[in-house]
This record gives C-alpha cells, structure tokens and sequence, in this order.
C-alpha cells in the first residue's frame, strides 16, 4: 500500500486539513473502506471517516464514495480530514469579537484589519484564535463541540472581512468539503491602482512562492510553478488614479487577489508586500504625493476586504449568504479618493 499526503491543495487549507492519497495493495482482501481508513490514518475514527465520506471528502478513483463500499486491489483513494487539535496550547484571551451570525454549529466572524488570525511564530496571542478559545469556553457544552474554534479558511492580517468558523466536528469536515471543490462564494472588494483597460476580467495563473522572496507569491502563467488560480473582477468606480474593484475567487491561494492584481499591472493600493506602498499613477504636484501619503497614513494596510460568503449550511442543507461593509479605514480612503478626483 503506498500512502502519502498530498500535495496538490489549497495552500490557504493546507495546514488546517491532512490530505492523503492511498493506492491499494494487489493482494488486498475486501475491507469495508470507513473501516479501512479507521484503522490506517492515526487520529481518525470511523465516525470522523463517515463524517468525511457523506461530505465527499474521500474519493476512490476520481468518485465520491460510500461508507459500505469494499476496497478492491489497486483503488486509488483520496482523503481530507480536519487535523486534531495542536498539543500545543492556545491561550484564552478576551478579545471582542465582531459575530455577523451564529448557531449551533458555526459562526461567521467579521475580522478586523491588523488581526492575525491564528497562533503562530511572532503571534502567540491577540489573535482572532485566542479570542475565539475564550468565547468558547463560556458558551454552553454542546454535542460535537470539542471547545475548540475550527477554522476552515483564513485571510490575512491586514485584510478585513468574513470568515466562516465550524463549531462542531460535521460542520467542519462539510465547509471543508465545500472549500475543497469551490463551491463558496466569496467576494472581495479591492482598490487598485490605475484604471484596467476593461470594465471585467478573468485572471487565469498559477500561484507560487516567489524565489527570490519566499514570503512573496508569484503568477506562473506557464503553468510551470505554483498551483492552478482563478480570480474574476470587475470594476465598479474609476477614481482616474485608482480604482475600486470586486473579485470572485475561483480558487483560495494563498495571496491569490494580491499577486493577481500585480501581475495585471494594478497592485492593491498600499500593499507594501507587492508594491502598492508608493505611487504608481498620477501626478507629480507636492499636493497629490501629500494627499497619497495621507491616504497610506489612514489606512496602514492592503486594500482588501472579504465582503461575503456564500454556501450551503452543513446541516439545514439550505443555501446562506453574509455580507459586510467596508470598514471604516477603507470607507475613508475610498470618500478622500471620491472627493480628489472631482474636485481637483
């Protein structure tokens, strides 16, 4: 039996899921397959295996499965779990926490700019996590509830926005599910600089690191590096300098929206990271480079902002849609770029 974990998923998932592709032995007696996994992948019981299995999460040769289908020689099975819990321990914090919606079984966050969304090295603590743990750990004990925030997805620090957090272990593995084959919803609006040629558009490029700067991604139109990415835009206010667009994510890389925008020509205003931070249309006149600076002053951060989510809720099966404004940071910027352009 040859078992590896994958690695051809999202990068934006991959350190929140465990991917594995497991090619039977010839000699392989039938098992059933929830029984199988069970007993091969550590930390994952035949209820975990059930759970991923009714939410298409295991493929045996391309097809979603059933929990009484019988392994035969040489199927080729793919597997996405949700990792367990790190031994590590998060801290509990009290950070106010801005709930669009929740319920028994999840949660839609709206993240402000400059909140790191998970534990890790340089952020330990004032994280939406840490929040997230000290929520929990006063709400009511629940069926499925480990005690534990189960994130799905992630943004970045600085930008604001949705995210959709998964309170029961079903919950999780069906968002995760969704994710997985696209069929979330998201919506980002975006400033941009510059003004693109067309109303609309359809960025089609693979995402990678960048090798000269592994903190970087780049777009790989070849298809040589990087991972397939899809972002749709269009644009709904020309302000001669910049422009406020939308974006409709295809797929999650990480970056996605930042290093899709550079390649077009059109860096997100402010993004220090892809070279939004200076100007890169206008004038010359002192006036224009004190009003761009104060504009950067106002909001220190990309121009992003994860305005929706769309997707079926994993236990009413009914389709659910959340949207939020632009904070105000972005909202201010966008007015002071309205009020440039037509008085100037």
């Amino acid at each position: 039996m040859n078992m590896n974990p994958e690695e051809d998923f999202e990068e934006e998932e991959v350190e929140l899921f465990e991917h594995f592709r497991i090619v039977i032995d010839k000699g392989q007696t039938p098992i059933r397959i929830d029984k199988f996994l069970s007993e091969k992948i550590a930390n994952a019981t035949r209820n975990k295996v059930q759970q991923a299995i009714d939410a298409g999460s295991i493929m045996v040769n391309g097809n979603p499965t059933k929990a009484n289908y019988k392994i035969k020689p040489l199927d080729d099975i793919k597997v996405m779990l949700a990792k367990p819990p790190k031994e590590t321990e998060v801290y509990s914090e009290n950070i106010p926490l801005d709930i669009i919606y929740e319920d028994q079984f999840l949660m839609i966050v709206n993240k402000p700019p400059g909140m790191v969304v998970h534990p890790a090295h340089g952020n330990w603590s004032g994280t939406l996590v840490n929040g997230l743990v000290y929520y929990f750990e006063n709400l009511p004990e629940m069926k499925g509830n480990s005690g534990r925030p189960g994130l799905v997805h992630r943004i970045d620090k600085d930008t604001s926005g949705l995210l959709v957090i998964a309170k029961t272990e079903e919950a999780m593995t069906d968002l995760a599910s969704q994710f997985f084959h696209h069929t979330i919803d998201r919506t980002y609006l975006a400033l941009i600089w510059g003004e693109p040629e067309t109303d609309e558009g359809t960025i089609i490029g693979n995402v990678g690191r960048s090798v000269k700067n592994r903190k970087v991604m780049d777009v790989y139109p070849e298809g040589d590096q990087g991972k397939h990415a899809v972002t749709h835009w269009k644009v709904l206010k020309r302000l001669r300098y910049v422009s406020l667009i939308q974006c409709n994510l295809e797929t999650g890389r990480t970056h996605q929206i930042r290093a899709h925008m550079k390649y077009l020509g059109h860096p997100l205003f402010n993004d220090a990271m892809y070279g939004g931070d200076k100007i890169r249309k206008g004038t010359q006149f002192s006036k224009y480079k004190t009003f761009v600076q104060n504009c950067f002053d106002l909001m220190p951060r990309q121009a992003l902002h994860a305005m929706s989510l769309g997707f079926v809720h994993p236990v009413t099966k009914e389709r659910v849609y959340f949207e939020v404004p632009l904070p105000k940071d972005f909202q201010s910027v966008l007015e002071k770029w309205e009020s440039y352009v037509n008085f100037e």
